[in-house]
């Protein structure tokens, strides 16, 4: 090691050293409570200001809501995780089943199907931490149509009430994707630009 090196290095420790500096941290927020029903018309609310296309269904519709997304986005190709619950998939084509399919495979398909973690009501967010439905990260980035499927009782009303249901997923150090609409973005001129990280087309299936 230089001296130069020790130098600093040794200057950045006697600075450390004793230090009595501390980080105040600000509390979180804290949201009211919502009853259920407007909890669930706000995130449908806001997931629409994003964008995103949202319908609501009963757990008996579910697959049918599916094939009906495919249809009106003439995909003829989607892809799965191996884990989806059956009663989420697909019935009008025939599903490819991921096995590590590489990028490039996955950019020829044209949906995605997968169940998701928490809603956030007030953000009009999804949370993809990759758990069993929800498919591995490629999977929700490539394909340009990204239906997916959230349960009534999956929604929060707040992004503090999400971390908290998150928490064992943080903690088992899985990735987490949070979705708030297709994925866009602005050029220079500030135009929107949609699907240039992922999927131009976002449609949510609410069973309630």
């Amino acid at each position: 090691m230089s001296s130069a090196r020790e130098e600093i290095l040794g200057r950045i420790r006697s600075t450390q050293t004793g230090s009595a500096a501390t980080v105040s941290v600000a509390p979180a927020p804290v949201t009211e409570p919502m009853e259920t029903e407007a909890m669930l018309d706000l995130f449908v609310e806001n997931m629409r200001d994003y964008r995103a296309i949202v319908r609501e269904v009963s757990v008996d519709d579910i697959a049918a809501a599916v094939d009906a997304v495919l249809a009106e986005h003439g995909c003829h190709t989607v892809v799965v995780p191996p884990d989806l619950p059956p009663e989420v998939a697909p019935t009008s084509i025939e599903t490819t089943v991921d096995d590590d399919l590489s990028a490039t495979a996955l950019d020829d398909i044209a949906a995605v199907v997968t169940t998701s973690s928490v809603g956030i009501a007030v953000t009009g967010t999804i949370v993809l931490d990759h758990c069993a439905g929800q498919a591995r990260r490629a999977l929700s980035l490539v394909p340009d149509v990204h239906i997916c499927v959230v349960h009534a009782d999956q929604v929060v009303t707040s992004v503090p009430e999400a971390i908290t249901r998150l928490r064992a997923s943080v903690e088992a150090g899985r990735p987490l994707t949070w979705i708030s609409g297709p994925s866009a973005t602005s050029d220079i001129e500030l135009n929107r630009v949609e699907g240039v990280h992922g999927p131009r087309n976002l449609e949510v299936i609410l069973v309630r």
